[in-house]
C-alpha cells in the first residue's frame, strides 16, 4: 500500500535530472563552440596583424636599417581585413609591431533556454615587420 506523501516525488526527479542533464549539454556543446570562437578570434586578429604589417613606409626602408610602419596606413589596412569577417576591432602601432584586438558575441543555443544568450568572444594578435635581405631573414 501507498504512502500519500510519497506521490510525486518521481515526477520531481525526472524533472530535476532533465534540467540538469540540459545544463550539462549546454556546458558541453556552447562551451565547446565558445573555445572554438575564441580559437578563430585568435587567428583572425594574427592574420589582421599580418596585413596590417604590410603598410610599410618605403622611403624609410631606403633611409634605414629597419621596417619602419606607416601607423594610418597600417590601422586602414587592418580595418580593411577586419571588414572582410565576422569581427570588430582596434588596431594599434609600436614601432614595427601591429597589434590587434577583435571582438564578437557568440549566440549560445542551448544554454540561451538558462538566459545566458550570448558570450563575447575576443582575440589577440600582433605581427612584427621585419626587413630582410638574402636568405636569412
Amino acid at each position: 500500500m501507498r504512502r500519500a506523501d510519497e506521490r510525486g516525488t518521481v515526477t520531481v526527479f525526472v524533472v530535476s535530472m532533465t534540467t540538469a542533464l540540459l545544463l550539462v549539454a549546454g556546458l558541453v556543446f556552447d562551451g565547446g563552440r565558445i573555445i572554438a570562437a575564441n580559437r578563430e578570434a585568435d587567428a583572425v586578429a594574427g592574420a589582421a596583424a599580418r596585413a596590417g604589417v604590410q603598410g610599410l613606409d618605403e622611403s624609410g626602408i631606403r633611409s634605414t636599417d629597419g621596417a619602419p610602419i606607416l601607423a594610418p596606413e597600417a590601422i586602414r589596412r587592418v580595418q580593411r581585413y577586419l571588414a572582410s569577417t565576422d569581427y570588430q576591432g582596434t588596431a594599434t602601432v609600436s614601432g614595427e609591431t601591429v597589434s590587434v584586438e577583435v571582438h564578437r558575441p557568440q549566440t549560445l543555443a542551448i544554454l540561451s533556454l538558462a538566459g545566458l544568450a550570448t558570450s563575447d568572444i575576443t582575440g589577440t594578435g600582433s605581427a612584427r615587420a621585419v626587413r630582410s635581405v638574402g636568405e636569412n631573414p
